[in-house]
This record gives C-alpha cells, structure tokens and sequence, in this order.
C-alpha cells in the first residue's frame, strides 16, 4: 500500500524586493512534503521544524545582486531559509539519529531535507526554552558574544554604546558587557523598549532615538567622556551621530546597519574624518568565522541564563502563515526583543 502523503506548508519568495519589503512579496503555499525516510544511501537528514527565526540580512538576500554576496540571495519561486531549530525523523548521517534535537539553516517550511548535516548543531540543553535555540542560544547569542569580546576586547570599566539594544543581538551584548563591568547605554525606538532596557536588562541607561532633536547632543549628554566601544547595529544617522562621540582609540564593531536594508540609495556618512582625528578602530565582522567555538559558548551562557545573570525577551508569532508579517516587523519596530515564528510545538 503507497504511503499516504504528507502536506508541506512553506514561505516562497515572490520576486526580488526593491525598497521596503511587504508581504506580498512572500507567499505561503502549501505542497507535498519531501519523502519523511531518507533514501538508502543518502547522508543527509529530514527533519520538522519547530521555530524558524526572523533576523535583518534575510531582507539583503531578497534583493538581487549583480556582485555576490557573502551569502546567496534567494529565489523567486523557491522557500525562503534562515536559522531554525528542528527535530530529526530521519537520518543517513552517522552523528544524527531520529528524535535528535538540532538548530541550523533550514527551510521557512514545516519539513526539511537537509544534505548536509554537518551544518547543524545538536541542542545540548533542551531543559531550556527551545525556542533560545533562534536568538541567545543561537547564531544571534553566538554573534553577540563574538562581537563583543573578540573584536573590541572589552575592559572593565569602559563605555559601552548600542544601537537597536532591545533586538535578539542588542540585548544580549548590552548584558555581557554589564558583567564585564562596563558602563551600558542602548537605544530604541519606543518608549516600552528603553523601558525594557533598563528594568529587565540592567543598562545603565537607554534613550529613544525617535525622540531626539539632535541625537549627536544626545550621545554627548550620554557619553559627557565619550564611548570607547561602539556596538553598531543601525548605521546611517545614528553611526555619524556616534563618530564625533567617540574616546581616543575607541572601538566601532560594524555587526549590522538595519537602517539601511529597504533603502534603494544608502544613506551617506559625513563624518567618517573622526576616524582619522580620534585614532578609531571601526571592524566588520562574520558570525560564520566563530563557529568553531560555539559548543564553548552554548555552555557558557547556558550557565548565565540558569545562574539568571541574563534574561531574554522574545517575541513569537503562531504559524508560516504570521511569517511574512512577523519578518517586516523587524523592520517597523515593532517586534519587541527575538522575533521568531513557532511552526509547531512539541
């Protein structure tokens, strides 16, 4: 007797986005799901996804380019990927078994395969929510943590700002340099989420941006000595405001400029002559390069979040059929911490 079907619902790409992305240029469809056994023979995995994540470059990859990127744009017609975390049926993999517990790049779909396995991370600690698998146990927790320490080399006792602090990244650098006992300031763009800042995440401070008149008065006012670290996930105005604000040899991590992503033209820097005069280090950097030590770091901060020296703060929408508006959400500011989609719970 033939095996009944399964049904597959998936995010596709309509067509390549130019200016701010809507959700029509998403479709939710659903097909026939992939064979649930892997073939005889074959390496890879089939697996069930459980989250499926929202972060910014997804929008970058939405857009065609005629000069490569780090990473390949999608495809009109085809599923949407990012960072999920699965639950494997099947296996062809030596080091994967059905019922193993995984996060990793995988479809915006209720059903995967994956051909190659090797790609993905096995959940060590499934007593905690498994949802952190998408933000603070994930690539944006691994992001935050490599961007903090390894490329300014925080000290004790420095000044410390971030833009879009409350985001999945944001609020896990501001709490890991509150630990590292440097003075905290974040910006946000609603009252709610300066709020959150300060009461839940320990910042020394925070301001709303949308609120100021002048936002390089208000660094100054924030920052009377300057700020030694930058963490910069906005760029555009709020990176020209924080250039002149900088300390001698101060340090700007370029981790990702929200800002920028739906603009056709890209705003422009005036002040980027500051580097030259304040002696700065400004460094990009790649998640992608620190893999090879996120076992070291999933253990780490799994200590922090069980010792409760770091909290986290999500923000879940129910079904792919919420994802294509709970992806433009990142871009309105209105998701409020980790944006991510629950594609089933078990």
């Amino acid at each position: 007797m033939a095996a009944a079907t399964v049904s597959n619902k998936r995010v596709i790409l309509k067509r390549y986005v130019t200016g701010l992305l809507s959700e029509d240029d998403m479709e939710v469809v659903t097909v026939e799901a992939p064979p649930l056994d892997v073939p005889t023979g074959s390496k890879g995995v089939v697996v069930k996804n459980l989250y499926v994540s929202c972060d910014p470059y997804m929008r970058n990859r939405m857009t065609r380019h005629e000069l490569p990127s780090y990473i390949p744009d999608f495809v009109p017609g085809e599923v949407l990927e990012n960072f999920g975390v699965m639950k494997v049926i099947s296996s062809g993999h030596l080091d994967f078994k059905a019922g193993d517990l995984v996060w990793g790049m995988t479809g915006w779909e209720e059903y995967t395969v994956i051909n190659n396995p090797e790609s993905l991370f096995k959940i060590n600690h499934p007593e905690l929510p498994l949802s952190y698998y998408t933000g603070i146990l994930g690539m944006p927790g691994l992001t935050a943590y490599a961007g903090f320490f390894d490329v300014p080399k925080p000290k004790k006792g420095e000044y410390v700002f971030i833009s879009g602090a409350s985001g999945a990244v944001g609020q896990v650098v501001g709490q890991l340099a509150k630990i590292t006992g440097c003075y905290v300031i974040g910006s946000a763009g609603y009252d709610e989420k300066v709020n959150l800042l300060k009461s839940k995440f320990g910042f020394d401070d925070a301001f709303n941006y949308k609120k100021e008149q002048d936002l390089e008065a208000a660094l100054r006012r924030c920052f009377p000595e300057g700020i030694d670290i930058y963490y910069e996930n906005v760029g555009g105005k709020m990176l020209d405001a924080v250039l002149p604000n900088m300390s001698l040899g101060g340090r700007i991590v370029a981790c990702g400029m929200i800002s920028q992503y739906n603009l056709e033209q890209p705003e422009g820097v005036r002040n980027l002559y500051y580097i030259v005069t304040k002696r700065l280090r400004m460094e990009g950097f790649h998640v992608f390069d620190y893999y090879d030590r996120y076992y070291r770091f999933e253990e780490e901060m799994a200590g922090y979040l069980k010792e409760e020296k770091v909290s986290y703060v999500e923000d879940v929408v129910e079904g792919l059929d919420t994802a294509p508006a709970a992806l433009i959400r990142l871009f309105t500011g209105r998701s409020v911490g980790k944006q991510l989609v629950a594609v089933a719970r078990e």
